[in-house]
């Protein structure tokens, strides 16, 4: 099948996993019915608890359920979706406080029965999950902090919404039904322990060892690990990414996404290059050679293996250039002679990550490369700035409609190339972006 096939069948999926408690409300037996809105507050109350489930799936990293989509964009679908659940979720109570006054003294634990309050705790919870995870930078939670606060209080607000319909026992008391919930929720109990349990007792035997750490330019670091008494990643495709765990235990939940830099490689060496820029990535210049890393991959669907094309053409901001090498110096190793063209953009000429690397290509490839300086030097003759429509248009090739394009960098610059490409005629089926700020 074929990735937009795919990419159909893991949605209706997803929908009907969704959907599935709602079909408790519709089929016989059903008790009689509360009236038109509190059986619909009912009702966004299951779906809101069904979307909440799912999402464990969501975060799974199940390799061939993402691929039609690249799991960045999965990650991107979880963070909606749960405020969209959560929404439904707090309609739910709220419906039925304003159909029925008297429901409002449930809001008193002393008062109303545990059931209830189990049902209130896990809006709150639900709450309290959306709020750390869209303002985790403005409220400055740690990282992995924040991973593990997000990971318990999704469990519980599961747990509590699971055990208020379980006290309610209203729609759910026929006995195939309940076995349908029984079977809902093993599902998502079964999705957690490989997720938190089998998946690092795997990754605890699959260790890797920090060969080299290497300074670059722009306050970056490159991470060169060789796998340790195994054959390493079986493949991946120039351009993927992987979660790193460095000076923890896999089951430690301090794992980060980092795209992978190097080519595919004998012997399964990786590389990975990584800027500066939070908690965790200040440390890597104080990583050491002989350490143990542990490596979850690879993952992603930004790769030019995926996109056949007459050429490529490559558009980084900073460390966004980390993919494009992995991309690049695959092409170099195989010797492919079509034209390609990179574009970079930066603040300053000494802070251009790659700066030589990329240009010692342009003896193994019809490589063209474009420097964008926001401070250039004294004498810059290049783009001055960012990068326009008119500076696109006048370095993009002249069959730039039949290009592939690959855009990783600051959101801002990424969606002003996306506009400036699909203005200057570039469909937008050939404009591939990878989103590296998952969180």
């Amino acid at each position: 099948m074929t990735p937009v096939v795919w990419g159909a069948l893991w949605i209706a999926v997803y929908l009907a996993l969704v959907a599935a408690p709602l079909f408790v409300l519709l089929v016989a037996p059903t008790p009689p019915g509360l009236g038109f809105w509190s059986d619909f507050s009912l009702a966004l109350g299951f779906a809101g608890a069904a979307m909440m489930g799912v999402q464990f799936m969501l975060t799974a990293r199940f390799r061939r359920a993402t691929a039609p989509y690249g799991i960045d964009i999965i990650y991107y679908f979880h963070r909606h979706l749960a405020v969209v659940a959560a929404v439904l979720i707090v309609a739910h109570p709220m419906i039925l406080f304003v159909e029925n006054p008297v429901f409002l003294h449930m809001l008193n634990p002393r008062e109303a029965p545990w059931h209830m309050t189990a049902g209130l705790a896990s809006v709150l919870a639900i709450l309290l999950v959306i709020a750390t995870s869209l303002w985790r930078k403005p409220l400055g939670l740690h990282y992995d902090e924040w991973r593990i606060a997000h990971v318990l209080l999704a469990v519980a607000a599961v747990v509590l919404a699971l055990v208020h319909i379980e006290g309610v026992n209203y729609y759910v008391a026929a006995p195939w039904k309940r076995a349908l919930w029984l079977i809902i929720v093993a599902s998502w109990v079964g999705v957690l322990l490989r997720v938190r349990v089998l998946k690092p007792w795997r990754l605890l035997r699959t260790p890797y060892r920090v060969a080299a750490v290497r300074e670059e330019r722009g306050s970056s670091w490159t991470l060169e690990l060789t796998p340790d008494g195994h054959p390493g990643l079986r493949s991946f495709a120039p351009g993927q990414f992987a979660w790193l765990t460095l000076r923890s235990s896999p089951f430690a939940l301090k794992e980060h996404p980092f795209s992978i830099s190097s080519a595919p490689a004998a012997g399964g060496r990786l590389e990975f290059t990584i800027k500066e820029l939070g908690d965790f990535t200040r440390t890597i210049k104080d990583v050491r050679a002989g350490e143990t890393a542990y490596v979850d991959g690879p993952y992603g669907a930004f790769s030019m293996d995926r996109h056949p094309a007459p050429g490529y053409v490559f558009i980084a901001g900073g460390i966004g250039i980390a993919p494009m090498m992995s991309m690049l110096r695959a092409l170099a190793g195989r010797g492919d002679r079509r034209p390609h063209l990179l574009i970079t953009a930066n603040s300053r000429w000494e802070r251009i990550t790659f700066r030589e690397a990329a240009h010692a290509l342009q003896a193994q490839l019809d490589l063209r490369i474009v420097h964008a300086l926001e401070e250039p030097p004294p004498g810059w003759d290049g783009v001055v700035g960012y990068l326009t429509p008119e500076v696109l248009s006048r370095h993009l090739p002249p069959d730039r409609a039949s290009r592939e394009y690959f855009l990783c960098g600051p959101p801002a610059m990424i969606a002003a190339v996306e506009r400036g490409l699909y203005h200057l005629g570039v469909p937008l089926s050939r404009s591939h972006t990878e989103l590296f700020d998952l969180v």
